[in-house]
């Protein structure tokens, strides 16, 4: 077997398809610049991580499955005064996950239970919930 396809075969198994893509131009660099192969093994996991970290985020939004895509921002707190805008916003400052707090949503239909949920979103593809459950 080959170096390239050994090497193919190593990053399938390690499920690292961004350091594969980024293998053979960080490699010609490394060889110009003539690299320590501790900086060519960090530059290459680096490209790896920044690449988990950019497409992370959407998997777990996947993976939670809420049923639509909403911000804090887009809420109207006009529309629903019955709503605590400050604690709200103080909810989405993400103080209660270093806490380690609970969040329950609690009231009748139609006062944004489900929008401030699904703001959660913004939680998840910060990556700040990787371990988090989220139930409705």
């Amino acid at each position: 077997m080959s170096t390239a396809a050994e090497l193919a075969h190593l990053f399938r198994t390690l499920k690292a398809p961004a350091a594969a893509r980024a293998l053979p131009k960080l490699a010609e660099r490394a060889r110009a610049e003539e690299w320590s192969y501790e900086r060519f093994a960090e530059t290459l996991l680096s490209t790896e991580v920044a690449s988990r970290d950019a497409h992370g985020g959407e998997a777990r939004i996947k993976q939670a499955r809420f049923p639509a895509r909403k911000t804090l921002e887009e809420f109207d707190f006009s529309v629903q005064r019955s709503v605590q805008k400050t604690l709200v916003l103080h909810l989405g400052q993400l103080d209660f996950l270093t806490a380690k707090d609970n969040v329950v949503l609690l009231g009748p239909p139609g006062t944004g239970k489900t929008h401030c949920e699904t703001s959660g979103r913004s939680v998840l593809g910060r990556g700040q919930a990787r371990r988090r459950q989220w139930w409705r």
